[in-house]
């Protein structure tokens, strides 16, 4: 019998976590290092919201849709995910881009359902300014970020793997054209293969093995109320602000779900979210804010995923994307069985580096 594939995963946010879940299922021998804690830098910041809306070519919703299915599974497999079906409220486009929208989507399967205003009022009550024409999909959630990810995480130890947070990978090793470990803050850390789901870090550790990961940073700004009594039955995509309220009853906005511009102010910008969120419902008159969060969307340039090993660098396997709460256990999954068993899932096909061109330097 072979020995374990060493894998390290460098990341200990959503995708790092769930990589790391479904190698440890499989029997590697895993080793989580992050500079963060567990929960990663973006991650606690994110809106997320998982589904697959939206202007996107068939191909990303066909691994949206299946990410979205994974997500029941592995809430199954791993008890304590905080993962809720509590439907979409869309109102975040003019009426007949949204009605196109809908056409679209609802050609490929997706549960879309039109309402009118006093629809979205049975939808939502408690919402102060009703859309005339919106678009409900029930099989929309969310899964609580920062819990969803230290669940996945705590199970992967329980499964054999190790989690070190507080530790700084401060470049891959490279021996004879391959990624061989990496040296981290506490000294050096050999594997057989090195993941780089590190979200917006993850440029600077792949450059140094000369590889270059295209991704900007762009930032988001998300208010996040104290708890309090329910308000909201699922998410909000108006067409001024994004909203959703959490497990623990807090309500949280953004301009949209990646989070407002947070200007030169941020605290101004805060404010002004949180005013215009408590005026869009009814009964937040106690609502009280209690802190806001800036996160940087690892966003490669054309908008899609990099999920991959890179060209060039043999032992060394990407995973970088926005959209990481909808897409980690489809990410997950297809990761886990193309390091362990080199095959692809025809799903990922469109979102190899490659496409970018990019040879290590």
């Amino acid at each position: 019998m072979s020995a374990a594939k060493q894998v390290i995963v460098v990341g200990a946010g959503i995708i790092g976590a769930s990589i790391a879940w479904y190698l440890a299922k499989a029997g590697a021998k895993v080793t989580v290092i992050a500079d963060s804690g567990a929960g990663g830098v973006a991650t606690p910041n994110s809106f997320a919201w998982i589904n697959a809306s939206w202007g996107n070519p068939e191909a990303y919703f066909r691994l949206r849709t299946r990410s979205m299915a994974e997500w029941t599974r592995l809430a199954h497999d791993v008890p304590g995910i905080p993962l809720e079906w509590c439907g979409g409220l869309c109102w975040d486009l003019p009426p007949a881009k949204l009605e196109a929208y809908a056409v679209e989507h609802s050609a490929w399967g997706y549960g879309i359902e039109r309402v009118d205003r006093v629809g979205a009022a049975r939808i939502e009550p408690n919402l102060t300014e009703l859309p005339d024409f919106a678009l409900h999909v029930a099989e929309e959630g969310v899964a609580e970020p920062v819990p969803a990810t230290q669940t996945l995480l705590a199970d992967a130890e329980r499964r054999g793997a190790r989690v070190m947070t507080g530790t700084t990978v401060t470049a891959l090793i490279q021996t004879n054209g391959r990624i061989t470990g990496v040296d981290t803050s506490g000294g050096r850390i050999a594997a057989d293969e090195v993941v780089i789901a590190a979200g917006a870090g993850s440029p600077a550790i792949a450059a140094t093995a000369g590889l270059k990961l295209p991704i900007e940073t762009p930032p988001g700004l998300i208010v996040h109320s104290c708890p309090y009594e329910k308000l909201l039955n699922g998410l909000v995509i108006g067409d001024r602000l994004h909203m959703r309220q959490t497990a623990e009853g807090r309500i949280i906005a953004g301009s949209d779900f990646g989070g407002a511009d947070p200007g030169m102010d941020a605290e101004a910008t805060a404010r002004e979210l949180y005013a215009s969120m408590k005026t869009m419902l009814r009964g937040a008159d106690r609502l009280e804010l209690d802190f806001h969060t800036v996160g940087y969307r690892p966003t490669p340039i054309d908008g899609f995923p990099i999920i991959g090993r890179a060209q060039g660098v043999s032992g060394l396997y990407v995973a970088v994307m926005h959209s990481g709460i909808t897409l980690a256990p489809a990410v997950g999954l297809f990761a886990g069985r193309e390091i362990l068993d080199g095959e692809r899932d025809p799903l990922l096909e469109p979102y190899g580096l490659g496409r970018f061109s990019q040879q290590p330097e």
